[in-house]
């Protein structure tokens, strides 16, 4: 496949022609239920919408399906699938292998929710039907490299945006603290909230920190490098997020993308269009925790966030001076009336607004928490945003016309940069021009015509200008072949892989608890596929307590300086601890790993049936 796609997330029908206007080639969106994001739902007539729309490009839509399934809602899992096959989507995004039962009539990909993270498991996934394996974000350029490699299935990773901490569908720290499921697409972020560090005996080592929030991902700087990897759909992350995020951040990964596949000529885009923004964009300056190349090259200290979870944006520079009703900073800077600001305190994260700029010297809203030394961030950019309010960027397809007169009729023909063309005709006695030269002018200027369609015509060529061609009949030409231009456009749909179910081995004889088989159509494909021993899925039980809660590349010690493999301070056990929860944690030096397990005292429920 010398395809290459760039992803975008959609929360709705606005979102989703966002990402296609500013040069997505596909997007991925929720169905009603079943998506591991419960706020960003659409009915299926609204996915229909976005499928009507996104394919006029040849941009493919992707639904998510890839929450955990429980045996009493299979009947309604597989009827959502069939409602949204029937709306057009291109691909099922799924985690539950009991989708891959069902006998759907599309193309399946294994979510990031499978966790996949070796070559085995991606060889697998591929060789079992499924055309795309989502790697697990957390891996290293050099393991990506190795997954493409071992596999059949289209590679996809995430490029941009919000990092789970823990590896995607085997984290169960949401579920340890409440009934919200993180594989059920209700995970309260318990990894966004504050911790203490412990010894787990009385002794605190760091309190009120954000001990597992990481930064944000950003690796528009490896566009290439994922594309020579092997790696042929490049992610970002986002369905929550609004729709200026999705304009500005689309649009700087099309950019990324196409100076990629400028110098890869054996690499094509995956969908049709020019997408030319109206502003110059700037991930900065959307939501973003701080930007990080997370574990490209390796697993590293300085991922994290410990002092806020939330957005900070962009440095503006730090207080040297407070005055009364102002403040100055230590460096020029563009902050403008209207623009958001924030600064540390010991207090955590303290927001405020612009009032007026002058120099380096700003006057904000409140002066509450601005002392010399904060090191102040711009979080919300008032001119930038108003910018993106008032784009008006439009996707277009280039296009060429052809216009043939004779004695006999007209014909106009219209090509796309693709190669689909579509012609519209008149059999009717046309009589000589007076001035051939004039005709043909007119008819150029007729055919290149485009109004509000999604074609820029970019030449015309006339034939038989010697015969008179009336205006209104050229323009009544126009219309009716761009409109078949489109219609040919639709017909001929876009590449899907559907693919059977392969009889491959599953790369081990046994999955535990952490794997969470929850219904008996993903138990009977993992039995079939070789596995011996299932151990029932945490998501069904009654309770985390004793359980590992959440396996991750992410490690604290490392992130504070305290790595086991390099003589550290701290040797006993640590512990996080929030109110009455507490996690203790432990270390695997051989894997370069860090766990979280469930410790915490619990009144007995009753498991799921």
């Amino acid at each position: 496949m010398n395809f290459v796609e760039l992803l975008a997330p959609a929360r709705d029908l606005q979102s989703a022609v966002a990402a296609v206007d500013y040069g997505a080639d596909a997007v991925y969106i929720g169905g009603a239920k079943f998506g591991a994001r419960h706020a960003a739902g659409n009915s299926a007539e609204q996915i229909a919408r976005v499928a009507e729309y996104a394919h006029r490009y040849g941009v493919r839509v992707h639904a998510t399906l890839n929450t955990l399934i429980y045996d009493d809602e299979l009947e309604t899992a597989e009827r959502q699938a069939r409602e949204l096959i029937a709306a057009g989507v291109d691909a099922l995004i799924v985690q539950d292998m009991a989708l891959r039962r069902m006998d759907l009539p599309v193309e399946l990909h294994a979510s990031t929710q499978v966790c996949n993270m070796t070559p085995e498991q991606a060889r697998f996934l591929g060789e079992c039907g499924f055309a795309r394996v989502i790697l697990e974000r957390a891996l290293s350029l050099d393991e990506i490299r190795a997954i493409c490699a071992a596999t059949n299935a289209e590679v996809e990773c995430f490029v941009h945006g919000a990092i789970c901490v823990g590896y995607s569908g085997r984290c169960f720290l949401s579920r340890s603290m409440s009934e919200r499921s993180g594989n059920r697409g209700a995970c309260s972020q318990p990894c966004r909230l504050t911790y203490d560090l412990t010894d787990g005996c009385g002794r605190t080592y760091l309190a009120g920190k954000h001990l597992l929030s990481v930064r944000d991902l950003n690796l528009s700087a490896h566009v290439g490098e994922l594309l020579d990897a092997g790696v042929r759909s490049l992610k970002i992350e986002g369905r929550l997020k609004d729709i200026n995020y999705i304009r500005n951040t689309v649009a700087y990964y099309r950019r990324a993308v196409d100076d990629a596949l400028a110098v890869r000529p054996h690499l094509r885009r995956a969908s049709a269009g020019e997408s030319v923004a109206d502003f110059t964009p700037d991930t900065a300056k959307s939501f973003t925790r701080g930007e990080s190349e997370y574990f490209f090259a390796g697993k590293r200290a300085g991922v994290a966030s410990f002092d806020t979870p939330k957005a900070v944006g962009e440095y503006a520079g730090r207080v040297t001076r407070v005055e009364r009703t102002r403040f100055r900073l230590d460096r020029a800077h563009t902050l403008a009336a209207g623009d958001g600001i924030c600064f540390l305190t010991p207090r955590g994260l303290v927001g405020t607004n612009v009032n007026a700029a002058d120099g380096d010297c700003v006057t904000p809203n409140r002066m509450e928490g601005i002392a010399p030394g904060c090191e102040v961030y711009r979080n919300y950019d008032h001119r930038f945003n108003q910018l993106l309010e008032r784009s008006r960027t439009r996707r277009v397809i280039p296009a060429a016309a052809v216009v043939t007169a004779s004695a006999e009729g007209v014909t106009f023909r219209y090509t796309d940069c693709e190669g689909v063309a579509a012609v519209a005709e008149r059999r009717i006695a046309l009589e000589p021009a007076n001035n051939a030269e004039a005709n043909a002018a007119a008819l150029r200027t007729q055919a290149m015509k485009s109004g509000d369609t999604i074609f820029a015509v970019r030449s015309a060529e006339v034939q038989g200008a010697e015969w008179f061609v009336p205006a209104s009949l050229a323009s009544q030409l126009r219309r009716e072949g761009l409109a078949a231009l489109l219609q040919a456009r639709l017909a001929r749909g876009v590449e899907h892989r559907i693919l059977p179910e392969g009889a491959a081995e599953y790369p081990s004889e046994t999955l535990s608890a952490e794997e969470n088989v929850t219904n008996r159509l993903a138990e009977a494909f993992y039995r079939d596929h070789g596995v011996r021993q299932i151990e029932r899925g945490l998501d069904l039980a009654a309770t985390t307590a004793g359980r590992r809660v959440m396996r991750s590349a992410y490690c604290i010690r490392r992130e504070i300086g305290e790595c086991l493999k390099e003589r550290p301070r701290l040797k006993g056990d640590l512990w996080l601890e929030r109110g009455a929860n507490r996690y203790r944690l432990e270390f695997d030096c051989v894997r370069c790993e860090m766990s979280l397990v469930d410790c915490t005292r619990k009144e007995t429920a009753k498991p799921k049936p």
